[in-house]
């Protein structure tokens, strides 16, 4: 590409990321999960409509992994480890053991509706076991649902990817190299992968976390950069060791994003542009990938295989994974439901085409026809589903308290910046009750756009923005003071709460 092509070719990727950016509002409007329209702006451009030739499957797949990093670093980022530490446990048994189940069944669907060969077969239930994070965390983040549902299905699409990719992989090199099954084989890669990715992953976000804590940046915009590095760092560590790096980023960013490092709103609004970003390209790569015309042939058994993995495997391997730990009939019906299938299935679905697997474009072409007829069913119905189940989450239930900190260097303290929320008990607080260390002092409150100097009986209000000063050693328990007041009220004390030291 020359000089002279550089500004039509900005042109025409500054068109497509700025149609993309539309299509989210009109995805919030229509309850569509917004990659369908990404999927479609790609298909638009493709060789059957406006006539651009991509075929480059392999190019996907390398992006397509870049992109899902980038992907679940935000899922990690931006998640609450507080919200989903309950059901860490039951989602990983879901993540791991359920999609196992979730390969079986729809496997055998597979190998009955599509192809009669086991290995084949076998290797498009992999394919579409795993559910997706960007359309899970898109979609959870529209619908009101228990906290607990909420945290099992983030925290099951932030591990899921890990262990499918590992499975898709080695059943797709079984097959060319013409070699049969070795379960054993398979489950003990499979084990040393996910041990190396999470050791690689929780390594370097408390590395991480302890070094930014601890050196100020001369620069608050280097922070969200340094953060994501890190992040991403921790995926190419665990590929580089034999690991997973998809679950070694998705932990290296969970641990990162509840470590309180400073600027942290800037740092998660940063990740989640850079993700809109990764989300777009790939979708949109992917409706470049598919030739609509060729499609017929899949369409009957990818809605046969589908239908399957909904109402069948899905179901069944929440029941198998979820009744352990006490989720009911309606909880596992949600669960079921909310299995969003989305950009990872179609590319893992790239991975047999790159190596050489006999009939595996017809198995990519199934891929994608299930994933978007499937998305289309879900995705707009899963809010009257959680009405149904009578499974919506509280609306008035407090929201998480935000705060920014920016370290005071010179001073040895920090700035903490707090935005009183909607639904937060800090509403019709006095300063005093605050009760903060002795360190610490709310220096100003900016309501309405106008800056007042509290003292000691100033009420707080919804919507207030508050300036505190925090010496460094009082941070973490002011921090973690102003939270437990946002959650229980004054009487923060007395609902479990550790009681702070030298308070007011």
């Amino acid at each position: 590409m020359s000089r002279d092509d550089l500004g039509p070719v900005l042109l025409v990727a500054a068109c497509v990321l700025l149609l993309a950016v539309l299509a989210v509002r009109l995805s919030v409007r229509s309850g569509l999960p917004s990659l369908l329209l990404y999927v479609g702006l790609g298909l638009l451009l493709g060789e059957d409509v406006l006539g651009l030739d991509f075929d480059d499957a392999e190019l996907t797949g390398v992006l397509g992994y870049a992109a899902l990093a980038v992907i679940l670093a935000e899922g990690g980022l931006t998640t609450s480890w507080r919200s989903i530490r309950p059901a860490v446990p039951a989602a990983a048994v879901l993540a791991t053991v359920g999609s196992l189940v979730s390969v079986a069944v729809t496997g055998a669907a597979a190998y009955v509706l599509l192809v009669p060969d086991w290995g084949l077969a076998l290797l498009l239930g992999a394919v579409v076991s795993s559910t997706d994070a960007a359309a899970v965390f898109s979609v959870l983040r529209r619908v009101p649902l228990p906290r607990r549902l909420v945290g099992m299905l983030e925290a099951e699409a932030g591990f899921n990817d890990a262990p499918v990719v590992i499975l898709v992989v080695a059943l797709a090199e079984s097959l060319v190299h013409g070699e049969g099954l070795d379960p054993l084989g398979i489950a003990g890669e499979l084990v040393l992968e996910l041990a190396v990715g999470a050791v690689v992953g929780l390594g370097v976000g408390r590395a991480g976390a302890l070094l930014l804590q601890r050196v100020s940046l001369p620069s608050s915009g280097l922070y969200p950069i340094t953060v994501l590095g890190l992040a991403l760092g921790a995926y190419g560590a665990a590929a580089v060791a034999h690991g997973s790096g998809f679950l070694a980023v998705y932990l290296a960013a969970l641990v990162l994003g509840n470590s309180r490092l400073a600027h942290g709103p800037a740092t998660r609004g940063f990740a989640e542009g850079v993700a809109w970003v990764a989300q777009i390209g790939l979708f949109v790569m992917l409706g470049l990938l598919v030739t609509p015309h060729e499609l017929g042939p899949a369409v009957l058994p990818a809605l046969g295989i589908g239908a399957a993995l909904l109402l069948l495997a899905r179901p069944l391997s929440v029941l198998v994974s979820a009744t352990p730990f006490g989720l009911g009939p309606r909880e596992q019906a949600l669960l079921s439901w909310a299995g969003l299938r989305g950009a990872v299935p179609i590319v893992l679905a790239t991975v047999p085409v790159v190596e050489g697997v006999e009939r595996s474009q017809l198995v990519f072409d199934v891929v994608f026809v299930l994933v978007v007829a499937f998305t289309l069913v879900q995705g707009p119905t899963l809010p009257a589903v959680a009405r149904a189940l009578r499974l919506r989450g509280d609306p008035e239930e407090a929201r998480e308290l935000d705060v920014d900190a920016s370290p005071l260097t010179h001073l040895g303290a920090d700035l903490l910046t707090v935005t009183i929320p909607e639904g937060s008990r800090l509403n019709g607080v006095q300063v005093f009750e605050l009760r903060l260390p002795a360190g610490c002092a709310v220096t100003l409150v900016v309501r309405g756009g106008t800056a007042v100097v509290p003292d000691r009986r100033t009420i707080l209000r919804h919507g207030d923005e508050l300036l505190v000063v925090a010496t460094s050693g009082d941070r973490e328990e002011a921090e973690r003071r102003l939270r437990a007041v946002s959650l229980h009220g004054r009487l923060a004390d007395w609902h479990g709460g550790r009681r702070g030291r030298d308070r007011r």
